[in-house]
């Protein structure tokens, strides 16, 4: 009988230790590669041409980090553990960070609308509604005043379409004065006025203590839909547009390949820098693509495209790294590539 007990504490702790070891979260993020998702089911133009290869969206997974997944990031490549208060600001929850990147994949969705359409010569109307609020710094003054989902349709009496109109008239002003912002908040306007101060990780600068997206309402024809689910983030700009431009002219940009890539991208084509290249080579590489876009950022010698191209060459892929500043440069490479 004691034998019996003894092997049942022996279980028990065995037990409780695993569950632990398994499901404690530590104050780290762990990201990993994620996936090169194609493209074709997830954007959908209305009558759009088909191709025979693939444009691809790639991700990377993350997550809060249990003791296994730290340990095992230790020994495993391209496994990046960061501090959780470099991932989301302190005061922000795990629900608003998510919201926020599902309203930034949602900005790059449309940015990615007007670049294609444009470049496509399609017919295409942008209505400003202002710009929303989609996290507030713990510390800094909106704090108390403004809240994630505000919309701002005004400063100071001047209109606001997009975050640029307001980032540029505050930056003109000094710590301790304020602004008077209109805002819309579950269907009713109000008024708040915030005092501008230094930010903590930077006293040289400004503000008010909030990040922003600009809503604007993007019509266009053909119709497109994009089902991006779960997926948050801008990196996929570029790609979406490619993906976008593709189904709205007749020639096969992807000739039958398998085309990855990553990047933000503005309303002018722009493409952005990102986080974790690295990480997303090592899956475009896995789901068997020929091409990768890398933003460039001008030549950097720390570039996404540096990165990138280092990464290939440590996993011996023979996946072309092709470095790009603009969504033309990208479309250029494929028409004539």
């Amino acid at each position: 009988m004691q034998i019996n007990k003894r092997t049942l504490i022996v279980v028990v702790i065995t037990a409780v230790i695993t569950a632990l070891l398994f499901s404690y979260q530590l104050p780290y993020y762990v990201y990993k590669p994620g996936s090169a998702d194609a493209l074709d089911p997830v954007i959908e133009v209305e009558g759009g041409y088909a191709s025979d290869g693939d444009m691809h969206l790639v991700t990377i997974r993350g997550g809060q980090a249990t003791i296994v997944q730290w340990a095992l990031a230790q020994i495993r490549p391209f496994h990046e553990l960061t501090p959780i208060d470099q991932v989301r600001p302190e005061g922000v929850t795990e629900e608003e960070y998510f919201h926020a990147q599902l309203q930034m994949m949602e900005s790059s969705q449309e940015a990615a609308k007007v670049v294609a359409y444009e470049a496509a010569g399609k017919d295409i109307d942008i209505q400003y509604e202002g710009v929303y609020v989609v996290q507030v710094m713990d510390g800094m003054p909106a704090q108390e005043r403004l809240q994630s989902g505000d919309r701002i349709v005004e400063v100071d009496g001047q209109p606001v379409n997009e975050s640029s109109d307001l980032i540029d008239y505050v930056e003109d002003k000094d710590a301790g004065e304020s602004v008077s912002l209109v805002i819309e908040r579950e269907n009713g306007t109000l008024t708040r006025d915030v005092e501008l101060a230094p930010f903590p990780d930077n006293e040289e600068r400004v503000g008010i203590g909030i990040s922003l997206v600009t809503d604007r309402s993007v019509e266009v024809d053909p119709e497109v839909t994009v089902e991006s689910g779960e997926i948050g983030g801008p990196s996929a700009g570029l790609m979406f547009s490619l993906e976008i431009y593709d189904q709205l002219t007749e020639d096969d940009l992807t000739d039958g390949e398998e085309i990855a890539g990553t990047g933000e991208i503005n309303y002018e084509g722009e493409v952005g820098r990102i986080g974790g290249i690295d990480k997303k080579v090592v899956a475009a590489d896995e789901a068997g693509a020929s091409v990768f876009f890398a933003p460039n950022e001008e030549g950097a010698e720390d570039s996404n495209y540096q990165v990138a191209k280092k990464t290939a060459e440590e996993i011996g892929t023979d996946m072309e790294i092709v470095p790009v500043d603009t969504f033309g440069e990208a479309l250029d490479y494929l028409q004539n590539n």
